[in-house]
């Protein structure tokens, strides 16, 4: 399990590195009972208000695609949704998407039976170029995350091709260039808390990886920023939701925008959520990327190259941020 501890402060403080040191994590600390959060978690005012608003629209829903027959009839009628969708928002849902539900249940089931910490506990592991080490994944999670993983790599592939059309290339040219090879799983689990309004789950940010494909559970929480609007992520059974990241963004140059987003701390609980962010293979990792040569005719690269080590630095270094991607514009250094 991992707590985020600030990273940019001088030090620690004592408090954080004890609790640190305890492995309990934020779970251990509800169920010993705490009525208060510490106040290494407690959030300043202004991050957790409000601001932008929360929509009360009704229309503001984020876009639920329906992958059946996309190999068939539909799939110019997906193509255009998923195109739709990753120019206005950044995010869509996917049913029907080949995993069955038993999988994503089971999965959700495993799950964990300078900034404020986050109301959360989380393991992550790393699958480099489709190659998972299944010894080093704890027994209780070993037979659902190698079952997940195959499937978030059928996915993966369907969503490579789909998005590559959807920018208007060849449908491999995505895989071609090595962008999503690596899948990281993390799985995360939010309890309750006893002071909700004080802290987030996870503050707003938005992902460095080439996309995330989200698994979420029914009690909600995930809500994402549009039209400078909160909207919430509505869950679905057996639907899984796809941002878009900042890798993304910068190769298409900002014709599919990456999402900001947050989870917010709610006194039920508690939430639980499994994450598999794609990124470039192994062997691409310090090789440079840039905007995509054939999107070059539309508009001047927005953004140099860099590399996908790079963007991921800067966002551990930082801490989750609205976005890092400015720094990487042409003429900035």
């Amino acid at each position: 399990m991992e707590v985020m501890i600030p990273k940019a402060a001088n030090s620690i403080p004592e408090e954080a590195k004890a609790f640190e040191a305890t492995k309990a994590g934020v779970k251990g600390l509800v169920d010993s009972g705490v009525t208060k959060i510490p106040w290494f978690f407690v959030h300043p005012q202004e991050d957790v208000q409000k601001s932008p608003p929360e929509t009360d629209n009704p229309s503001l829903q984020v876009p639920i695609i329906d992958l059946e027959g996309f190999e068939r009839s539909r799939r110019l009628e997906v193509v255009n949704e998923i195109r739709k969708a990753s120019e206005e928002w950044g995010i869509f849902q996917i049913v029907n998407h080949g995993t069955p539900v038993t999988v994503l249940e089971e999965m959700l089931a495993a799950t964990l039976t300078t900034k404020p910490s986050l109301w959360k506990d989380s393991v992550s592991f790393g699958c480099q170029d489709g190659k998972l080490d299944a010894d080093l994944i704890p027994q209780i999670l070993r037979e659902e995350i190698t079952e997940y993983l195959s499937h978030m790599k059928k996915i993966s592939k369907i969503l490579s091709e789909l998005l590559s059309e959807a920018l208007g290339l060849r449908h491999d040219y995505l895989s071609s260039i090595e962008c999503m090879d690596t899948k990281v799983i993390a799985c995360n689990y939010y309890p309750r808390s006893p002071e909700p309004g004080l802290t987030r789950g996870a503050s707003n940010h938005t992902d460095p990886s080439l996309l995330t494909i989200l698994l979420q559970d029914n009690m909600g929480g995930l809500q994402v920023l549009h039209q400078n609007q909160w909207v919430d992520v509505t869950p679905i059974q057996g639907a899984l939701a796809v941002n878009i990241g900042d890798l993304m963004q910068l190769i298409t140059n900002d014709k599919f925008k990456s999402l900001q987003h947050r989870v917010l701390s709610a006194e039920v609980g508690p939430r639980i959520s499994v994450a598999c962010f794609l990124y470039p293979s192994s062997a691409k990792k310090y090789e440079p990327y840039g905007v995509i040569k054939e999107l070059q005719l539309e508009s001047p690269p927005i953004y140099r190259e860099t590399y996908s080590a790079e963007l991921r630095e800067e966002y551990y270094v930082l801490g989750p941020t609205p976005s890092t991607l400015s720094r990487f514009k042409v003429g900035n250094i």
